[in-house]
């Protein structure tokens, strides 16, 4: 048996982290977590934030070279798509993962690597 708030802890800050993905290192704390936790559903919620941060870059790298090539025309239609793509799923996965801790959260849209 695992320790429910720790779970709820760990797997809301592996989710988490992306807030800080202006940092790079931010990518660092789900996988600390997923090296450190003995738990499957807090590695499970810890591999899938290292693939939305893979995927959150590959997103912000698309939509710049797009506004780059198109001199900001369309960066004023796909930037709020970006924005809530990486901060409205996060923030439902934290959210998610607060309440239904015992199933890992999978982010709907990206590609999975890991």
């Amino acid at each position: 048996m695992y320790d429910a708030d720790q779970r709820k802890l760990l797997s809301a800050l592996a989710h988490g982290s992306i807030f800080f993905s202006a940092a790079l290192v931010s990518i660092g704390i789900p996988i600390a977590i997923m090296l450190v936790s003995t738990d499957p559903v807090v590695k499970e919620n810890a591999k899938e934030a290292i693939n939305f941060h893979f995927n959150v870059w590959l997103y912000g790298l698309v939509v710049g070279a797009i506004t780059f090539i198109t001199f900001g025309l369309l960066g004023f239609i796909l930037f709020p798509v970006y924005f809530l793509f990486h901060w409205g799923l996060a923030a439902y996965a934290v959210y998610q993962t607060l309440i239904n801790f015992d199933v890992a959260f999978r982010y709907p849209f990206i590609f999975r690597v890991l």
